[in-house]
């Protein structure tokens, strides 16, 4: 258990903040979620910091809190789509999420979407986590594997064991090491096969419009990358009318060419940045096809319409000024 000995994970005395400023410290990683203490204006023992290693993404997140939520609304304002690889350092939590509950004690490891709502019970005692933001859209759209959400690994069970030691190594590895390119496409994989999912997830649809949309969005991102991928072709899938499916995602003020291509959008995105990483020959262009797209120009305004920036941007050095 490397991960759980590391030590600058923990701390001896852990200081307290005001509430505003954990709340916007954690919103700032890890998008809308809503905390709440056990009495009103009360101070957090912990902190919410994001660390930054092998061009991944992580969250470590320690509190005192009653809990902390996030909903629909809360997810609609976010334009990032993460599964949240969660491991426990310290204390324990209670987790509900995508109908199911779970209590994680140290070491026992969790996989959480960003695109469902969550929340985290701890009842005003100590709780210290990392979590390891995974995108969404590069987690499903590049592999036929099935995983599962919400299923808890406990802290022996071998692949929570395997998925600890890997962090471990990642969070002990530079970001100019020549391996940390290999190290994030292993992490990436190794969650995949830690939560294999042993059934069907189709079994789960039934006919109600929010269950029709989670199946949808799963869909829509494991088949991302295929130029049959439609509104007509979901429809088929999950055996609805593509009117009825209309209907569906017009409940929630969106249509399903739009968050096809939203979500394609960020899967280029994702990849633009491993170019970057990697020192990669491969062109932009070259990655929008991949990603489904056939028009260059519609790609490049659709890009800056959602990002704020051009595509070219984002390959650009980051330049520091002096002080």
């Amino acid at each position: 258990m490397e991960l759980l000995n590391n030590q600058a994970l923990m701390q001896h005395a852990w200081a307290t903040v005001p509430y505003d400023q954990w709340t916007s410290d954690l919103q700032s990683i890890c998008g809308n979620f809503n905390p709440k203490a056990m009495e009103s204006g009360k101070a957090v023992t912990g902190a919410a910091r994001r660390i930054d290693v092998c061009g991944m993404e992580f969250a470590h997140v320690s509190n005192d809190l009653d809990r902390v939520h996030r909903d629909w609304d809360d997810i609609r304002r976010d334009a990032n789509e993460h599964l949240f690889l969660i491991m426990q350092l310290e204390g324990s939590c209670g987790l509900e999420h995508v109908g199911l509950q779970a209590v994680l004690d140290v070491g026992d490891c969790i996989l959480v979407d960003s695109t469902r709502p969550t929340t985290f019970h701890f009842g005003g005692q100590f709780s210290n986590h990392l979590s390891l933001h995974l995108p969404r859209q590069i987690m499903y759209a590049e592999s036929p594997i099935d995983f599962d959400i919400a299923r808890k690994l406990e802290a022996l069970d071998p692949m929570a064991m395997m998925l600890r030691a890997l962090v471990a190594k990642i969070m002990s590895n530079s970001a100019s090491d020549a391996a940390s390119a290999n190290l994030r496409y292993l992490m990436f994989n190794a969650t995949r096969q830690a939560f294999v999912s042993n059934g069907d997830a189709m079994s789960a649809l039934n006919d109600s419009a929010s269950r029709r949309l989670e199946m949808v969005d799963i869909l829509i991102d494991r088949h991302l990358t295929e130029s049959d991928l439609s509104a007509k072709w979901l429809a088929t899938r999950i055996g609805v009318s593509i009117r009825t499916l209309q209907q569906d995602f017009q409940g929630i003020g969106m249509t399903c060419t739009t968050v096809i291509r939203d979500k394609r959008l960020r899967l280029v995105r994702e990849k633009i940045a491993q170019i970057k990483d990697q020192r990669s020959p491969r062109t932009i262009a070259e990655v929008a096809y991949s990603a489904g797209f056939n028009d260059i120009s519609y790609f490049n305004r659709s890009f800056k319409d959602l990002f704020d920036c051009a595509p070219t941007d984002l390959l650009r050095p980051v330049t520091s000024t002096a002080q």
